[in-house]
């Protein structure tokens, strides 16, 4: 039986002529514990899908089952429930709150659900551990680098022990480097057993999922399955006419420091001769004048 499996699934928004839709008789089966990467243009229906299946939004026609059970039509409160106890949400923009610490940052799930301070403190603490920030447990978000903040809305997300773990864009705000940590973390999870859906506009990121998915006007036109480590066909051909990265890419990304210094330095030596050239010519252009007007 699929951990999530969506029927004929339509969204709409809007009234009249103004009606927009955002998904159409999708379709979608996802078995527990498989990686699966979703892709497709701006406006193609992907955080549409996520917010369905993240109980975020309900669809207007379809049925949707998670785990077996109906739940397109639960109500408000009952949606939140199972929304908290079953699913952990890693947003683009980390959502972290700047005035909490990121133990407690970590931990606040579990204050939705009752848990004694001592409790959730200590479980916040182990998933820290786990995601490699043990000593950022008292830091502030403003202390953190882009990476770290990532790191610390993942165990945000995996502190209730979700079945579903739905990452939105996750390394859209990152450098190379901290992408690269990011999506090994993930796969990491992956190997523990995490069901985990992905939403990318990166090509290169599909190599850690094992199923790809491609939307294009709120339909699926494609579904493909690939192995761990590989670009799928069907991306490859989408990139086509992107600059293609090496595998020492891949293995140690780009230092934007690094890449950002030349720059700089030609920036620097371009206005350095500007300001020379002016000076000569002016000077010789006085000179001429006092020359003539002697005459």
């Amino acid at each position: 039986m699929p951990l999530i499996k969506l029927n004929e699934v339509s969204k709409l928004f809007g009234f009249g002529d103004a009606t927009t839709v955002a998904l159409d008789d999708v379709g979608l089966d996802v078995s527990a514990g498989e990686f699966v990467a979703i892709m497709g243009p701006s406006g193609s229906g992907k955080s549409t899908l996520m917010n369905i299946i993240g109980l975020l939004d309900r669809p207007t026609q379809g049925s949707y089952k998670l785990n077996g059970k109906s739940v397109e039509k639960l109500n408000s409160n009952a949606r939140a429930k199972y929304r908290r106890d079953h699913i952990g949400f890693v947003f683009q923009s980390f959502n972290l709150l700047p005035r909490l610490n990121v133990l407690d940052n970590v931990a606040l799930p579990l204050a939705y659900r009752g848990v004694s301070q001592v409790r959730r403190q200590k479980k916040a603490s182990e998933i820290l551990d786990r995601v490699g920030l043990a000593d950022r447990e008292y830091f502030m978000p403003g202390q953190l680098s882009g990476g770290q903040s990532q790191r610390v809305a993942i165990a945000r997300a995996l502190v209730n022990n979700p079945d579903i773990i739905i990452a939105d864009e996750p390394t859209g705000n990152l450098d190379s480097s901290s992408s690269r940590l990011v999506m090994e973390l993930l796969n990491d999870l992956h190997k523990a057993g995490n069901t985990i859906l992905l939403v990318t506009h990166n090509p290169e990121l599909t190599r850690y999922a094992a199923r790809v998915v491609f939307m294009h006007d709120g339909s699926i036109i494609g579904d493909e399955a690939s192995s761990i480590g590989e670009v799928p066909d069907a991306v490859r051909r989408s990139m086509y006419f992107m600059p293609k990265a090496s595998e020492e890419d891949d293995l140690a990304g780009i230092s934007a420091l690094m890449s950002a210094l030349p720059d700089k330095i030609i920036a620097k030596n371009k206005s350095t001769k500007t300001k020379k050239k002016p000076k000569k010519s002016k000077t010789k252009y006085k000179g001429r004048a006092n020359k003539r007007a002697k005459k």
